[in-house]
């Protein structure tokens, strides 16, 4: 029988649909923005980060968690002694600036949530400082602030041995034609950002595949990857900002972007505008995906509709701006190709991947 991720817990519908409540109703708040001299611009709600406007800037805002990957990390360390709290923090700074530059804001200041079930957690000081200089370290990358954050402890509501890490940014975009609209047209080439690996979605499914696993996160995966599954679940995100601030100090116009996480492939259609995104040039997936779905065993179709399959960003140019768009990720050090096309078919929107004979028909994804 194969793995799904609504078997692992996780039911799109249910969050979408709170999601889509949440949007209605914050809303009705937007008249709050006058008195401080901003507004909300239009098509902002629904996007990954949430936007206000003034007159020769906009700020951008996010919120973000983890999920559930440090609890592989957790596994990993009892069962090996390898600590990875700094590569977890990392992913924690990686998945709220990924969804900050997704409006082409630079993040300015980051901040960490990190709530626990007993203040004891703490206590582990290998663990404690690895998770302060892998934030750290994320920040820099991310050419942010540290600045602040919450610990709350929540017995009762936290388990006392777990953490829940999350955080906030803010960003500005200026001057304010560097906003990425979502401007997208038939003919524009997709471009791929490689991952790192799941990066941070989908990790609920994984660690329900692990329990199934007679060695659990020590598995080898193999396929020519010598790592086992933890560690290979454990691989740092990819910071994606030094693409999106190289595209801009080049003069590169990105129409639009996406960072791909939870939903996975559905997520290259997040525009609200109907197009249908085909992908031609899918790369083989990466060792840990072919393990994952010969060992769950989980169907191609959950795998791509899941995880990001090797794909952590993906950006829309004009045709004349491909190659462009491939030497600025090249020069800031990111593995980055001509992937496929936008077409426009009327009111049809979906995700076409004809060489994997996937297709996600737009009703598969229902953020707004």
């Amino acid at each position: 029988m194969s793995l799904s991720y609504e078997s692992s817990g996780v039911r799109y519908d249910q969050l979408d649909a709170f999601k889509r409540a949440c949007q209605q109703a914050a809303r009705t708040t937007a008249g709050a923005l006058a008195a401080h001299g901003y507004a909300e611009p239009a098509t902002t709600r629904g996007e990954s980060a949430y936007l206000i406007e003034a007159a020769d800037h906009f700020l951008a805002h996010v919120e973000e968690g983890l999920g559930t990957k440090n609890l592989v990390a957790d596994a990993v360390y009892a069962a090996t002694g390898k600590c990875f709290y700094r590569e977890v923090a990392i992913d924690t700074v990686a998945t709220i600036v990924n969804d900050l530059i997704t409006c082409g804001a630079l993040p300015i200041s980051v901040a960490m949530h990190a709530a626990v079930g007993d203040s004891g957690w703490f206590a582990d000081a290998t663990r404690t400082r690895a998770l302060v200089d892998g934030f750290a370290e994320g920040c820099r990358t991310a050419g942010a602030v540290w600045g602040g954050g919450e610990t709350p402890t929540l017995g009762g509501v936290v388990e006392p041995k777990a953490i829940v890490l999350a955080g906030s940014a803010i960003g500005r975009i200026s001057p304010k034609h560097l906003r990425i609209v979502g401007d997208v047209k038939d003919g524009d080439g997709i471009i791929f950002l490689a991952s790192s690996g799941v990066q941070t979605n989908g990790l609920s499914l994984c660690r329900k595949m692990a329990g199934q696993l007679r060695d659990g996160f020590q598995t080898p995966i193999g396929h020519g990857d010598a790592r086992t599954f933890g560690e290979a679940l454990l691989a740092p995100s990819v910071i994606y900002v030094a693409f999106v601030r190289e595209c801009q100090r080049r003069g590169i116009k990105l129409n639009y972007v996406a960072h791909v996480t939870g939903h996975g492939w559905r997520k290259l259609m997040r525009l609200d505008e109907a197009f249908v995104y085909e992908i031609t040039q899918p790369r083989p997936a990466p060792a840990l995906f072919q393990f994952m779905m010969e060992a769950g065993p989980i169907a191609q179709r959950e795998a791509y509709a899941t995880f990001n399959m090797g794909i952590g960003f993906a950006a829309y140019v004009a045709p004349e701006n491909v190659e462009a768009t491939l030497a600025a990720a090249k020069a800031t050090g990111y593995d980055a190709w001509l992937a496929g096309r936008v077409r426009k078919e009327g009111s049809r929107k979906a995700v076409v991947v004809p060489a994997l004979d996937l297709t996600f028909e737009g009703d598969t994804l229902k953020l707004r």
